[in-house]
């Protein structure tokens, strides 16, 4: 486990996520420690992840939203050989073991839908191994809070989560931190 990523978020338990370049201007001024970076192509993610690790900011990409890159495990080794980057998100479970073994920090993005999928979620965590979790959508403190205890790794909600009020409702559900999209919710 990565315990600088686990000490960012317990200093900040908003993850700040971006999808364009006005994310990254407004989240490089917010305490939020950690970026998830949701956008991008193989011309431009190097940029975009220098200029949060610039910031002092831990820098994790998903590699399932850029663009150019095979949704491959050489993927994973794009990222480490090219950027600086801590981390990637990917909801493939391949990649995330082929990150892990370049020693990068990994977290696995799983979509509750339905019943089935959230049955699925501990068979993906015990053949992937990630380091944590992120369940989308996060708008679901009482089925996290379960998933929390169930999970051998932490768990991240996100997804929907547009007030200070399901920040707190989350975390004291048992996350160990949020992740949105929304700026509002880094700077309260």
């Amino acid at each position: 486990m990565n315990y600088k990523f686990l000490d960012a978020l317990e200093v900040s338990p908003v993850i700040a996520a971006v999808k364009d370049d006005e994310g990254v201007d407004a989240c490089l001024k917010s305490e939020s420690q950690v970026v998830f970076i949701l956008y991008g192509d193989i011309c431009t993610i190097p940029e975009i992840v220098s200029k949060v690790k610039a910031a002092g900011k831990l820098a994790v990409v998903h590699l399932d939203l850029i663009h150019g890159l095979a949704s491959k495990n050489i993927a994973a080794d794009f990222i480490k050989k090219y950027t600086e980057a801590d981390g990637v998100i990917s909801t493939k479970p391949t990649i995330i073991h082929r990150a892990k073994e370049l020693g990068m920090l990994t977290v696995l993005r799983v979509f509750l839908i339905d019943s089935m999928a959230y049955e699925n979620v501990k068979t993906q965590v015990t053949a992937a191994k990630p380091d944590v979790v992120e369940v989308l959508p996060g708008m679901m403190p009482k089925v996290i809070g379960k998933i929390c205890k169930d999970l051998p790794v932490p768990v991240i909600a996100g997804g929907m989560i547009r007030e200070k009020e399901d920040v707190m409702a989350l975390l004291k559900a048992g996350v160990t931190s949020v992740s949105s999209t929304n700026p509002e919710i880094w700077f309260e």
